[in-house]
């Protein structure tokens, strides 16, 4: 009797357990409001829950949306925009913008960092370079001041600009006319415990070199790849190869930097572009982003020197932004039209599937709005040609949230000393 019971329930467990989605790895997301046309930040959440985001970077800290996720479990990075540096070196008024901007909605609304400046070393703006160090550093001081410096980190984003060459990853350094500014900011880091932020985008390299650069590479397509000959180290997708050459940017300052981690604050693909923005296609945004998100849901986001420390990515962005200045490929970054419904299908089923239309639609429509202070890097790095291999369709794939993870390892305890037992 014991030994059919045992039988019976070991069945149950292996069907419970065949039956269970897959877990994500954490999925960020960009959400700019550059745009006239877009829905109230409440009405948003769905649209984040449907493609299983689990952290949002805003561009600003606007009151709407911070209270619209007051209870909503999402982790949210808000920003103190580069017009906002000059005042934030005075302590007094970083204290008041930490308190209004931030203290006011804790603990209901999770705000776990604060990004001081976008792309600011690059900016050639010697005013905003000299500001952006100080303006940190006193913004973190008032969050000793409130006690939430062990809870919220300061950091801000740059481009691959700050890097002399990006190819090969093992050659890669910091420009040396950024490195008094930047050394500071990495010593801050240590200190603090914080990432630095990059924004990435392997489109920026395909568009400027399209005859030597493999689409598959930089779509995340099978492909095979480039050996670094420094490093010995295979790539099979530019994204991690740019990471990478970041962290070989690091190293190459100095040893005491090797332990900060990187975070890709933006990366995303345009679903439409003007004529001489070669790839910024509807069906290349589709794969790019379809295929990055697919695999943050396998947690294989490690890159290969540093194959311990999991990558945090944010796509760019949530939603087309019709406001934003510069070519038509900056208004279309979205995974969202305004009125909810997707630019393309991701291929990707979760189970919190929003109730707007799933059919696809063209990405690049007049409507769409795009992201802030985002999309706008350059600075991609250009890599040898790889043979295109066809590409494959996509994979749907499931996941459960945080009580899922927690049921599958029950069952996979009970499954297993079920076994224990049997044997």
């Amino acid at each position: 009797m014991a030994s059919s019971s045992s039988e019976f329930l070991f069945s149950l467990l292996c069907l419970a357990l065949l039956s269970l989605p897959l877990i994500v790895s954490s999925i960020g997301i960009n959400y700019g409001q550059v745009a006239n046309n877009l829905p109230p930040p409440k009405n948003v959440i769905p649209l984040l829950k449907s493609v299983g985001a689990t952290k949002v970077k805003l561009y600003d800290a606007d009151p709407q949306a911070l209270r619209a996720f007051s209870g909503s479990g999402f982790e949210l990075t808000v920003a103190l925009g580069n017009e906002y540096l000059a005042q934030m070196n005075d302590p007094k008024k970083a204290q008041t913008w930490v308190k209004e901007n931030v203290q006011a909605y804790l603990p209901n609304t999770k705000i776990v960092a604060i990004v001081v400046g976008n792309e600011v070393l690059t900016s050639n703006q010697s005013a905003l370079t000299a500001a952006l160090f100080p303006a940190m550093q006193n913004i973190h001081g008032a969050l000793v001041d409130c006690g939430l410096n062990k809870q919220i980190f300061v950091t801000t984003a740059h481009s691959l600009a700050v890097l002399d060459v990006s190819y090969p990853p093992s050659a890669t350094s910091f420009r040396r006319d950024l490195l008094s500014s930047l050394t500071p900011i990495l010593d801050f880091h240590v200190k603090t415990g914080s990432p630095i932020l990059i924004n990435a985008y392997p489109f920026f390299a395909y568009e400027e070199n399209p005859k030597h650069v493999s689409l598959d590479f930089v779509l995340f397509q099978p492909n095979q790849g480039f050996t670094d000959p420094g490093s010995n180290f295979h790539y099979d997708n530019m994204l991690f190869a740019q990471v990478d050459a970041v962290y070989h940017a690091l190293d190459a300052v100095g040893i005491s930097y090797k332990k900060v981690p990187i975070v890709v604050s933006e990366t995303g693909w345009p679903s439409n572009g003007d004529p001489q923005e070669v790839g910024a296609t509807c069906d290349n945004a589709r794969k790019y982003n379809g295929n990055l998100i697919k695999m943050m849901m396998s947690k294989k986001m490690r890159t290969p020197i540093r194959p311990e420390c999991d990558l945090t990515i944010f796509v760019f962005a949530l939603f087309n932004e019709n406001m934003k200045p510069g070519p038509t490929s900056e208004r279309n970054y979205g995974l969202f039209n305004p009125d909810g419904t997707p630019v393309y299908s991701l291929g990707i089923k979760t189970s919190s599937t929003h109730s707007s239309s799933s059919s696809n639609s063209t990405g690049g429509s007049g409507s769409g709005s795009g992201g802030n202070t985002g999309g706008s890097s350059s600075g991609g790095g250009i890599y040898p040609p790889v043979t295109d291999n066809p590409s494959p369709d996509y994979m749907s794939i499931s996941f459960a949230g945080g009580k899922g993870r927690f049921v599958e390892c029950v069952l996979f305890f009970l499954l297993f000393c079920i076994i224990k037992l049997r044997l």
